[in-house]
């Protein structure tokens, strides 16, 4: 039985508890009254009560309210019987792919070792950690917290009574389990028939957000969907709705069964509403933190920075208070046993929500929040299932003929690799970007040196499947999670070698003077940056571009601006590859408002710097021109419909000459966050 079945319930369950009348589900359609009679299974109490019934299992809510015993007692239909039976054929089959899949494992697999840096150490002599964490276990309502020794929820003890380190065993078994029940999940989403329009944007979300930022896990999810689990919540669900309806609500196949949900704005009240309640009673799970990091995401694009910086600072106290950033199968006390999945959950949502503060903070110009300590859960994904998934780019259609071939998705090595990019980036943000701590000249180039050499070995390191190379573009483009792992990486470069570009020259000083090396690396990682999103937008068009990726293309354009600015004769490449990226923002700033805030700072800057802005802002169609796919997407139209990317460009043929830096040490650096929110840029 699908909860999703009564299309009336989730988004409206907030005001339906309040009595409220304002708003209202509306009336259902045929399709959904047609899906509603063929699988809403009543049980025999709420059939005999003639009332509406929830249909959770085992028992529903009317039940568990009143006390009474829930017995569902309705044979399935013929029909629905036959169907179930072809449906657990498919699951058999699945499963002995799964079984044989598990039994030899891929010589690439993206499991982490713990020896790895951003792993806590392997051997278990972290002496001295055990007395810190005797506070991690359960509460009165059965939920993981964590209180330190002089907090009012735990007595002072004796060191040698406190918890004693936990050996670990990342054996072959567990990883087995996970792999065979994400296949087994996967295989069940087809039987719950979930209704629309709430299956277009799930599968929205999990193509096109999931795969980088992993902030749900997918078989826990879906499968608590069904039984209202501890890892699902109608808050998350309404959140994962919102979140999606950014890039999807223009789309003819969603357009119109979004209609009765405001366009979809209402889901996202009712997440905001719903979450309210959960804080309130302190009902609050990792449901509670997935849905804090949608919301933070939603605010970031609409450029409501505030309430952006409210939502992650919240996500990350609940996950202090859950002690989620405490590995707990190392650190936890023998009585505190979770299982594979438990340990699973809890280890990729600490590591998305690290990468998604270093973004946050940078995107909003604030100190990053979480670190990464000796007790930090390992980086280490056992479920690899998702890795040899197949990738389509949901909701969009091309012509015949120019379909995107099913490809790899790779998501499990490409999200293990964006965190150990984070983790690089997180030094370049305290080292260089801090606005909170004060920073020699010494510090900088000590990050500048240390950084640069891991972010070189980071490359060199990355798997040839995730690796894009601008100056030899595949035919064909990779799926858009490794496009925007390529684009943050060169967006990283540029922001570590940038502000020596702003270092007055000083002639008794050789090591003072700016090097031509750093220009010719900001320089190269733009032209890269816009090669790349060229070739995601006519694979992709514009409507699935996240944010990451545009931030990449505004830092890319701030390249070009210090060119323009620090240079009389304005070249060619320079003006073209300007063009392209004011054009590319323009189009951007239409899902992700916040884009339009930086735009207006390039346009500004521009002005000042005498540039004629009337080409630049000229789009090769009419702005007028109403939506279809064609105007969005990328197969089967003219590339005359999209901004022209110029040929990437080789950085060593420009003369660097000292005028030049004079005038780069001269000018007011551009800020790191978008909008110019937060100035951190050093000068």
């Amino acid at each position: 039985m699908n909860n999703l079945d009564q299309t009336d319930a989730v988004p409206f369950k907030a005001d339906q508890a309040k009595g409220s009348s304002r708003h209202m589900a509306p009336a259902p359609t045929p399709s959904e009254v047609k899906a509603k009679k063929k699988s809403a299974f009543s049980c025999e109490p709420c059939r005999q009560r003639k009332v509406k019934c929830g249909g959770e299992r085992p028992r529903c809510g009317r039940c568990s309210g009143r006390g009474d015993e829930c017995v569902y007692k309705l044979s399935p239909t013929l029909s629905y019987t036959t169907k179930l039976e072809k449906k657990v054929e498919e699951l058999e089959a699945a499963l002995r792919r799964a079984q044989q899949s598990a039994q030899a494992p891929s010589a690439t697999s993206p499991v982490l070792s713990t020896a790895s840096p951003l792993s806590s150490t392997a051997d278990g002599t972290n002496h001295g950690f055990g007395a810190a964490f005797r506070g991690l276990g359960f509460d009165a309502k059965g939920a993981i917290t964590y209180h330190g020794s002089a907090s009012l929820f735990q007595l002072p003890s004796r060191t040698e009574e406190a918890s004693t380190i936990v050996p670990v065993n990342e054996g072959n078994s567990g990883k087995e389990r996970l792999v065979q029940n994400a296949w087994e999940q996967r295989a069940l989403e087809v039987l719950a028939e979930t209704p629309e329009p709430f299956q277009y944007l799930l599968n929205n979300h999990w193509c096109w957000i999931q795969p980088l930022f992993n902030f749900v896990y997918r078989p826990a999810f879906t499968r608590d969907m069904q039984r209202m689990g501890q890892y699902y919540s109608h808050t998350l669900l309404n959140a994962m709705l919102g979140h999606s309806v950014r890039w999807c609500r223009r789309e003819p196949e969603i357009r119109h069964l979004l209609e009765p949900y405001d366009g979809g704005e209402l889901f996202k009240r009712h997440a905001r509403t719903l979450l309210f309640e959960e804080i309130s009673t302190g009902n609050c799970g990792i449901p509670t933190i997935q849905t804090l990091l949608l919301l933070s995401a939603q605010e970031c694009s609409a450029g409501n920075k505030t309430s952006a910086i409210l939502y992650c600072r919240m996500a990350f106290s609940l996950l202090d208070e859950m002690g989620i950033t405490i590995d707990v199968q190392r650190y936890a006390s023998g009585s505190l046993q979770l299982s594979d999945e438990d340990i699973e959950i809890r280890r990729r949502l600490f590591w998305s929500c690290y990468f998604w503060d270093k973004i946050v903070s940078l995107y909003l110009g604030r100190s990053p929040s979480l670190s990464h300590t000796p007790v930090s859960p390992p980086q280490i994904i056992m479920d690899d299932s998702a890795e040899d998934e197949l990738w389509l780019p949901h909701g969009l259609r091309y012509s015949e003929g120019q379909e995107y071939p099913a490809t790899q998705a790779r998501s499990v090595s490409c999200f293990t690799q964006m965190c150990r990019l984070s983790a690089i980036f997180n030094e370049i943000l305290i080292h260089i970007y801090d606005p909170l701590r004060s920073k020699t000249d010494q510090e900088v180039e000590d990050c500048l040196i240390r950084e640069g050499f891991a972010m070189r070995q980071w490359w060199q390191d990355l798997p040839s499947p995730l690796k894009i190379d601008a100056q030899a573009l595949p035919e064909y483009c990779p799926p858009s999670h490794i496009v925007t792992l390529n684009c943050l990486f060169h967006t990283f470069k540029i922001l570590l070698y940038r502000p020596m570009l702003f270092k007055r020259p000083d002639p008794l000083n050789e090591q003072g003077t700016p090097d031509p090396a750093h220009f010719k690396e900001c320089l190269g990682s733009a032209s890269s940056i816009i090669a790349i999103f060229d070739l995601f937008c006519h694979a992709f068009g514009y409507s699935r571009v996240v944010l990451s990726l545009a931030y990449s293309v505004y830092t890319a354009a701030s390249i070009y601006l210090l060119q323009i600015q620090a240079s009389s004769s304005r070249e060619d490449y320079t003006l073209e590859s300007m063009r392209f990226c004011v054009q590319a923002l323009d189009r951007v700033k239409e899902s992700s408002p916040v884009i339009g805030e930086a735009l207006q700072l390039i346009i500004r800057a521009l002005v000042d710097a005498g540039i004629d802005l009337s080409s630049m802002l000229e789009r090769p169609q009419s702005r007028a021109a109403p939506y279809s796919p064609t105007n969005e997407r990328p197969s089967g139209f003219s590339r005359s419909h999209l901004p022209q990317a110029p040929a990437v460009f080789d950085p060593d043929g420009i003369n660097f000459t000292p005028e030049m830096f004079a005038t780069f040490s001269s000018l007011e650096p551009m800020s790191a966050a978008v909008g110019g929110g937060g100035i951190i840029m050093p000068t």
